[in-house]
């Protein structure tokens, strides 16, 4: 989708039942991991990225902050869906 910008996002990957973290970073997507964690993985990823997981039922995705928000500034409490909260 040529000359639209790609929204990427702080996420918080939770595998879904009976996979592993492990299984995450196997998969052939491309998204940058920030932190392993024992249950799941924080990463930056495009919407495209997300729509796949999601689609393959692969993790459950939780929004934390959108890249541009991190590299602005924006305080982490103002989540982009209103709610308090965030990384």
């Amino acid at each position: 989708m040529a000359g639209r910008a790609t929204v990427r996002w702080l996420v918080r990957l939770t595998p879904a039942a009976g996979r592993t973290v492990d299984d995450l970073l196997k998969v052939p997507l491309s998204f940058d991991v920030w932190e392993r964690e024992a249950d799941a993985v924080v990463a930056a990823v495009s919407e495209q990225t997300i729509a796949e997981l999601e689609r393959r039922r692969m993790a459950g995705v939780e929004r934390l902050r959108t890249i541009a928000d991190l590299e602005s500034g924006v305080p982490s409490s103002c989540h982009p869906d209103g709610q308090p909260g965030g990384p």
